[in-house]
């Protein structure tokens, strides 16, 4: 249901919180898929409109998203979303490697019971999609393989580092899609992931997923060659 634009400015703290997180993501997702397209114009009453929101909640909403180098202020000229450059995609994955490994380490000596039911449930998935999944099939279970692995490695200040950047990785694969191999070979070697956590085997775990995030980059930088 649509939120009167009107109201989220006198609305008690909780309620402004969580509408201004609803555009937040709902406004994040926009970009990263490219319904907001790289160079693009933040229109305050088109998005306003078009979301159901106060100019308070997008402007939070907004400032959040400039904080992650998803958007751009420019003075006297308007709000854009940033473009994506190749040289962009090795500094995040010189971060991701590490971090993301060192999550998937934590998360194999720290996977709790329920951790141990996903990725069971995740492995049967892998099996399913290796034969009939469609690449954005392939790429939701992969998210779901990382997210586990954040939240299972029990350190907040690690999850919320690595959604920021596997948001910003995330980006750069819808603008090579179209150009980007199949992602099984990526997928298989998420199920020796999961079975390294099941095994409780920390160091292969971390070896894993660091040699996934190279990969990925590796994809990406043979996409973008292509179009030199």
């Amino acid at each position: 249901m649509a939120v009167d634009p009107a109201l989220p400015d006198i609305l008690p703290e909780p309620a402004r919180a969580l509408i201004a997180e609803r555009a937040y993501v709902a406004l994040r997702d926009r970009i990263v898929t490219l319904r907001l397209p790289p160079g693009s114009v933040l229109r305050e009453d088109e998005l306003m409109a078009e979301l159901g929101i106060g100019r308070t909640p997008l402007r939070e909403a907004v400032k959040r998203l400039t904080l992650e180098n998803l958007v751009a202020v420019r003075p006297r000229r308007g709000t854009f979303v940033t473009d994506v450059h190749p040289a962009d995609i090795a500094a995040i994955t010189e971060i991701r490697a590490e971090l993301e490994g060192f999550a998937a380490q934590l998360a194999a000596e720290r996977l709790d019971d329920e951790g141990r039911d996903v990725a069971r449930m995740l492995l049967g998935a892998v099996d399913t999609l290796e034969r009939e999944g469609d690449q954005d099939a392939l790429m939701r279970l992969d998210q779901r393989v990382h997210r586990l692995t954040w939240e299972q490695s029990r350190n907040a200040y690690l999850l919320e580092t690595l959604e920021r950047f596997f948001t910003l990785s995330l980006r750069i694969w819808y603008v090579v899609l179209d150009r980007m191999p199949t992602l099984r070979a990526a997928v298989h070697r998420q199920s020796q992931l999961l079975e390294a956590l099941l095994a409780g085997d920390g160091a292969t775990a971390r070896a894993l997923m660091h040699e996934h995030v190279l990969a990925f980059q590796r994809d990406v930088d043979h996409a973008f060659a292509g179009e030199r």
